[in-house]
């Protein structure tokens, strides 16, 4: 009786106690060889060759499928994102959480016209880039381009013209002459004629 009682006690007590937590399953290589194949599916999503691939196979209808796309959203994390070579994936993958987005991708056009869009990126980047980064250089004073001045045409000769010499008709009077009239030379005689008789006339009387 003894025992029957004891052995009632420990099933008792087993039932009461929790379960046992389950195994949790741990990678053997630490996980290295999980991550390599989540780095190589993730940059394979920078072709948008390879999201119409998976949307032509009907991957995006597959909840289990959307659900292991929003898990591999922790790339984007900067212990992680160091890893990556080819970030246009990280920009793929942001995009694939949108079901338009992905039911776009199962068109060709849709395809092609992401493929373009990438291409035209990839060959404006750098200079679109240097803009932002390189200092810009003063603008140089500009100086003002000097007046022309029209050209003088020469002056036409002058043609020679032989002025006549003409006889001189009298004497130069000077400036003061002009302003004196002058006196005839007949008054001063008769003047001197006339002084001359009267003094022979006293000596006479």
């Amino acid at each position: 009786m003894a025992t029957s009682d004891k052995s009632e006690e420990d099933s008792s007590s087993l039932s009461s106690t929790p379960s046992s937590p389950k195994s949790i399953y741990k990678d053997p290589d630490d996980g290295r060889q999980r991550f390599l194949l989540e780095l190589e599916f993730v940059q394979c999503l920078a072709n948008p060759t390879y999201i119409h691939y998976l949307a032509q196979n009907r991957y995006f209808e597959d909840e289990a499928f959307i659900g292991y796309l929003k898990y591999l959203q922790y790339w984007q994390r900067p212990e992680y994102i160091k890893f990556i070579m080819y970030p246009h994936c990280l920009y793929f993958l942001e995009l694939l959480q949108n079901a338009n987005f992905r039911n776009a991708m199962a068109h060709p056009g849709n395809k092609e016209l992401a493929h373009r869009q990438q291409f035209f990126f990839w060959k404006n980047y750098r200079n679109n880039r240097l803009k932002h980064i390189l200092p810009r250089p003063l603008p140089e004073p500009v100086a003002a381009p000097p007046a022309t001045i029209p050209p003088q045409l020469p002056a036409p000769p002058v043609p020679a013209t032989i002025i006549p010499a003409t006889a001189a008709t009298g004497p130069v009077l000077s400036p003061m002459q002009y302003a004196i009239p002058p006196v005839p030379a007949l008054a001063k005689n008769d003047m001197r004629n006339s002084s001359m008789d009267r003094r022979k006339r006293k000596k006479e009387g």
